[in-house]
């Protein structure tokens, strides 16, 4: 009964100890989500800036034009007024290619802001998912850790009652023994590391009286009901 106790211990704190991880992994799902949701959030900002120095560019090449139509009209040399007509009409001609190319920013970013849009509802839902995933580790912590408590108490009663010397061996064995400190005997044979018993072994476990040990693996022995 002491090792089912020992066995269930052994079995509770590795569970507890496996609950951190648990959490971290749930908690690693948002990772994924939320770079997603930064990236798409930068992709846009990244997107704004070109469309302001587009419209930077547009106004700076409009003023352009509004100064040489000014140089235009006050000019009264032919060559010299030739001469500036081209320049607007060049310039006239950035601002197309520039308006045009602002249009194509302003689609971008509609697409962008339909991914951001994607992006945020993904992750809202995976922060539902994962915010479950805690609560039910919460509570799986909470019902392991009682349970835990629980049956160290009841192994400390047990401890409690049993041979100080027989206990000292068993506490050695189990350590020993892959958590195997007494094994039952099973057709004339140890449970533990199943070698056939001499019969005075099997003599001292049948009785039920005398402390018997395989003379194999030293595990302590018990007659199964």
């Amino acid at each position: 009964v002491l090792q089912d106790r020992d066995r269930r211990i052994g079995t509770l704190a590795a569970q507890l100890e496996k609950l951190p991880t648990d959490e971290a992994r749930a908690k690693s799902q948002l990772k994924s989500d939320t770079e997603a949701v930064e990236t798409a959030r930068q992709a846009i900002l990244a997107n704004e800036m070109e469309i302001k120095k587009v419209e930077l560019d547009v106004e700076t090449r409009k003023t352009s034009i509004t100064r040489l139509k000014t140089q235009q009209f006050e000019t009264r040399k032919n060559d010299e007024y030739t001469a500036l007509g081209h320049e607007i009409e060049r310039y006239g001609k950035d601002v197309d290619t520039l308006e045009t190319k602002e249009l194509e920013f302003m689609e971008i970013g509609d697409s962008l802001r339909a991914k951001l849009k994607t992006a945020e509802e993904a992750l809202t839902k995976t922060k539902r998912l994962v915010d479950e995933d805690l609560k039910a580790i919460a509570e799986r912590f909470q019902h392991i850790e009682a349970d835990l408590n629980e049956t160290r108490a009841e192994r400390q009663g047990l401890a409690e009652k049993a041979d100080a010397e027989i206990l000292h061996l068993y506490e050695r064995l189990l350590k020993t023994k892959n958590g195997v400190a007494v094994a039952p005997v099973r057709n004339g044979q140890c449970g533990g590391c199943h070698v056939r018993l001499i019969p005075a072994t099997l003599i001292k476990a049948q009785s039920d009286k005398e402390f018997a040990q395989c003379e194999n693996c030293s595990r302590i022995l018990y007659i199964e009901p």
